[in-house]
């Protein structure tokens, strides 16, 4: 029997800066990034180094944000979101090499539907992109985007209206 060599590591939440008012369902992988004010963080979640995200953000269970994806104000990400900042420029996994790695860049109250995949691209505010979508270019209008890749249906009726609470 040959011998195996087993690496195991353990994460958890390490070197996050928070705001005030974070609420964390544990468990998750959260490390190296910053978490705004008021923000809830749903399980098994993993939100790697470099991230940034905005206060009174929601982020359902099992979504990954990785490095190099900075996320607004208000924003919603539905379950099993997975932003993705490799640009596979060589037909393959950059891996560990950053400099063929791309931003992210998501505008204030955007809500991202389960399942949805982000590509390195930059999302203006006001937008709403459906469940299951792929965005492969920047989203430069407010409205409704959904498909794969996602295009607009519709522009939002009011931009920016926040209903009372």
């Amino acid at each position: 029997m040959a011998i195996v060599s087993t690496v195991r590591k353990s994460v958890g939440v390490v070197d996050v800066v928070f705001g005030n008012d974070v609420t964390i369902v544990e468990p998750v992988n959260l490390y190296g990034c910053a978490i705004g004010n008021n923000c809830f963080i749903g399980p098994f979640v993993e939100i790697q180094r470099g991230a940034q995200i905005g206060s009174r953000c929601k982020i359902q269970s099992h979504s990954f944000i990785c490095d190099l994806v900075e996320i607004g104000n208000d924003c919603f990400i539905g379950h099993g979101v997975m932003f993705i900042n490799d640009l596979f420029s060589e037909g393959r996994p950059a891996g560990r090499d950053p400099s063929k790695w791309a931003r992210t860049f998501i505008g204030n109250d955007v809500s991202i539907g389960s399942n949805a995949t982000i590509l390195p691209v930059s999302v203006c505010d006001h937008v709403v992109i459906g469940a299951g979508s792929v965005v492969t270019k920047d989203i430069v209008r407010s409205g409704v985007y959904a498909g794969n890749p996602a295009r607009m249906l519709r522009p939002l009726a009011n931009p920016g209206h926040q209903p009372s609470q």
